[in-house]
């Protein structure tokens, strides 16, 4: 049995593979089980490393690192490519009192923690590891040990302590988040009500033409004198439905089947004149009577000449008479506006007749067995460029050393770039949601599993004496604090709803265990769309400020 032996316990590639991959495997079969309707998730990977390495097992150190950062560096990356296309958007109006909350969250656990380093004496290296615990963000940590490293390049030990401090503060992290959801639940009155205002979810609606200043204009003209995003899916007019083109020309007494975001209905409404009930069944008014003559598809864009032009241009409307009425992008429902931009991957509903259909069909592609295989190229040359960028230098005035991103914060901030402006470049990014989950998902559990192992052989013995009691208090301090500041400005001084609330506060924690709970104290899905409105720009801070702090503080 000593080959065995020699395959758990002696330092090389092989054993560096072999330990990784048994607790990567143990670690996400204990991340199904559940405590008070709470899972860790994929952070067990992280405490069963830790317990394999206070049993005394040593990694290769070369392979360690290597394992290590490589597996930051395609989390972080994925990452990027993965909330790109919604970064900058999410800056718009209705984002923007989301995002500025979000950022106090950041910067209110960050002061606390310079505060806490000055009063304490712990520390700068352990309490960014403490914060990157509190956070339940390792991305951070591995972020910050990178800074370290490039500022003393031999504190193997801090960095190894840094990891240590995040896996002493990271369960009361993640317990923080949900107590604070808890308490603003009991002092909310709409913890159980989800707000009447469902953003931007499309919506149906019927207008009937009576405004005398769009008579005789064409639908094209009507959609030049307002800055709403709508479309006209159906026209009735003298006892007939039809679809109508961008040419078309509308005339007092038109009813109107409009999609749109249910937020922009008033100002549509004070463009066309009057708004009434959809009714499909009306005796005068059968919107069903041109369905005989149509058919309805979901299209899938697969071709890469489609990728980034805008659905306007295309003018499928009003070369084929076909209609297309929803957008679903990566599970969003969206407008189908002429200035919306198509990326590979994206699912059309058209609707039209079936000639018609299939030769639009034709230019988009819809051939969804060229979406199972990710763009590699892509991947590997976003990696690429995303190292790169991480080396280098930027230099300061006032400061000797010159920072650099390092391989969290180049990879991520490329990933971003790549998925936000890909398509506009032609630049096929796609990746279905499940490839996408499934890189990120194994680079950080390799991340996990090899920060577990390394700084497993002092856990316990830090956590049980006076200094990991006082990691553990500090740690709840920084997870607590600003949640509980912010949440209470938030409800109290803007009036923000509960449900929108706390998917703010989940978000800029990257905290999904804790969103997870926060659905279920609500019937709509109002956390999430808050937590997908800060979580970009939140991980990008976080990651950033964690190298920031250290190089500038240290």
């Amino acid at each position: 049995m000593s080959w065995l032996q020699e395959a758990f316990m002696e330092p090389s590639a092989i054993q560096t593979i072999v330990v990784i991959s048994m607790v990567a495997a143990i670690g996400l079969r204990l991340g199904k089980l559940k405590l008070f309707g709470v899972s860790l998730g994929i952070t067990f990977v992280f405490f069963t490393g830790i317990i394999v390495g206070h049993f005394g097992i040593v990694l290769d150190r070369d392979m360690l690192t290597l394992s290590q950062n490589f597996g930051l560096i395609l989390f972080v990356y994925t990452l990027g490519l993965q909330v790109g296309p919604g970064f900058f958007s999410s800056f718009k109006k209705e984002g923007i009192q989301l995002n500025l909350m979000a950022t106090g969250v950041i910067f209110t656990g960050l002061l606390l923690t310079l505060v806490l380093h000055w009063t304490t004496h712990v520390s700068l290296p352990n309490m960014v590891g403490l914060l990157s615990g509190a956070v339940t963000n390792t991305p951070v940590l591995g972020a910050a040990q990178q800074a370290l490293l490039q500022l003393r390049p031999g504190s193997t030990k801090e960095v190894s302590d840094m990891a240590l401090a995040c896996a002493v503060a990271y369960p009361l992290g993640v317990m923080g988040v949900i107590f604070a959801i808890i308490l603003l639940r009991k002092l909310s009155s709409s913890g159980l009500t989800p707000p009447e205002n469902q953003e931007t979810r499309p919506n149906v609606s019927e207008f009937q033409v009576g405004n005398p200043g769009i008579y005789h204009k064409t639908i094209q003209e009507i959609m030049k004198l307002t800055g709403k995003q709508f479309v006209i899916s159906r026209i009735w007019r003298d006892g007939k439905v039809s679809i109508p083109a961008s040419d078309s020309v509308l005339e007092e007494g038109d009813h109107l089947l409009i999609i749109s975001a249910k937020k922009d209905i008033n100002e549509i409404k004070a463009l066309f004149g009057i708004q009434e009930n959809v009714d499909w069944n009306k005796e005068d008014i059968d919107w069903n009577a041109i369905d005989s003559n149509l058919i309805s598809r979901r299209v899938v864009v697969t071709q890469s000449k489609i990728n980034g032009v805008r659905l306007g241009s295309l003018r499928l409307r009003n070369l084929y008479g076909i209609n297309i009425t929803r957008i679903n992008r990566a599970g969003i429902e969206l407008v189908a506006s002429p200035k919306l931009r198509l990326q590979i991957g994206d699912r059309l509903t058209i609707v039209g007749e079936a000639t018609a259909v299939k030769n639009v069909i034709k230019i988009l592609g819809d051939e969804a067995k060229l979406l199972t295989s990710p763009n590699q190229v892509a991947i590997f040359l976003g990696i690429l460029f995303g190292v790169l960028l991480g080396t280098l230098p930027i230099a300061f005035p006032g400061m000797t050393t010159p920072i650099r991103l390092g391989i969290a914060g180049g990879p991520i901030i490329v990933g971003i770039l790549v998925g936000a402006f890909g398509p506009q470049l032609h630049i096929t990014t796609y990746t279905t949601q499940s490839a996408n989950l499934m890189l990120r998902q194994l680079g950080i559990v390799i991340y996990l599993a090899g920060l577990g192992v390394d700084a497993g052989a002092h856990f316990f013995e830090t956590v049980f004496r006076g200094e990991g009691l006082l990691w553990i208090g500090l740690g709840f301090l920084l997870t607590m604090v600003p949640v509980l500041l912010v949440g209470f400005i938030a409800k109290y001084l803007f009036k923000l709803d509960y449900a929108h609330n706390v998917g703010m506060l989940c978000g800029s924690m990257a905290n999904p265990m804790a969103l997870n709970f926060a659905n279920t104290t609500v019937e709509g899905d109002e956390p999430s769309v808050s937590y997908a409105t800060v979580y970009p720009l939140s991980m990008f801070l976080r990651v950033i400020t964690a190298q920031l702090i250290i190089m500038l503080f240290l």
